[in-house]
């Protein structure tokens, strides 16, 4: 018991902070499914770990080598891939992702709280307006995709930031106010188009520095709240290159919060 406790208390932190390692974040991962559940979704942490940790591995050891950025680019297309519905990469399997949203339950979505008070829809909304900023403000200095297309509007959401200041009583709020088809149209949207801007990179672009007016466009655009609890993650980006952002924001980020949705699942079944 006291080691479920110190490894769930860890996958907590890496979740929050995305200080660690992104594949020491899947080892963890794997490590606290196989603990706590006896379940079919640890089929799927196994099945992501398998394709998810080479490929990773792989990516971090040659993303900042010239010539190999043809590779880099394609395992990065790959990785991202797999985090996403495959409606979103025009792929021929089903993906990571497609697996966990696949029978979720309205009330699965909206009222099932993870222990940190996080529910489905929070880490669905979460992941992709991570990677809405991250993608379209720090690597291509282009509109987030949330202020297109009256997207706002659509999602009917309470907030347009990140959400990792929100209370667990706003959490429960926002989660039930989201229209939850829209948010996954919202997020195909925010991948197809991370995906031109990867194909779009150059090799030169995978040690650029995040610069200082990109990282206040964040600010100006209340898409990362000011609240200490959500505000650190301006200074985390800005101490990342393009390189960085693909490998955490852009992928590994999102399986840590995929992971905690087949968690979700779970405890609805329960």
């Amino acid at each position: 018991m006291f080691f479920y406790k110190i490894i769930e208390f860890l996958q907590a932190k890496v979740y929050d902070n995305d200080m660690v390692n992104v594949v020491v974040l899947n080892h963890v991962n794997v490590i606290l499914i196989c603990f706590k559940f006896l379940y079919i979704e640890v089929i799927y942490m196994f099945r992501i770990s398998e394709e998810w940790d080479p490929k990773l591995a792989r990516l971090e050891s040659i993303i900042l080598k010239p010539d190999f950025f043809d590779e880099s680019i394609k395992l990065s297309l790959e990785l991202h891939s797999l985090v996403h519905q495959k409606e979103m990469s025009l792929g021929k399997g089903s993906t990571f992702a497609d697996e966990v949203f696949n029978e979720v339950s309205d009330v699965c979505f909206r009222n099932v709280p993870y222990d940190t008070g996080r529910t489905f829809a929070y880490n669905i909304w979460h992941i992709t307006r991570i990677e809405d900023i991250c993608a379209n403000i720090l690597i291509e200095n282009d509109k987030q995709v949330i202020n297109t297309n009256d997207w706002v509007n659509k999602l009917q959401c309470t907030i347009t930031d990140t959400g990792n200041a929100l209370t667990a009583e706003e959490i429960a709020d926002f989660s039930q106010k989201i229209d939850r088809e829209k948010l996954f149209e919202y997020r195909i949207a925010v991948g197809e188009k991370t995906r031109n801007i990867l194909k779009s990179l150059k090799p030169t672009d995978m040690k650029v520095k995040i610069n200082k007016l990109s990282l206040q466009r964040i600010v100006d655009e209340d898409a990362v709240s000011q609240k200490k609890e959500a505000s650190w993650l301006i200074d985390f980006w800005g101490r990342k290159n393009i390189a960085g952002l693909i490998q955490t924001p852009i992928t590994g980020h999102q399986v840590g919060h995929l992971n905690e949705c087949l968690e979700i699942k779970k405890k609805s079944k329960a």
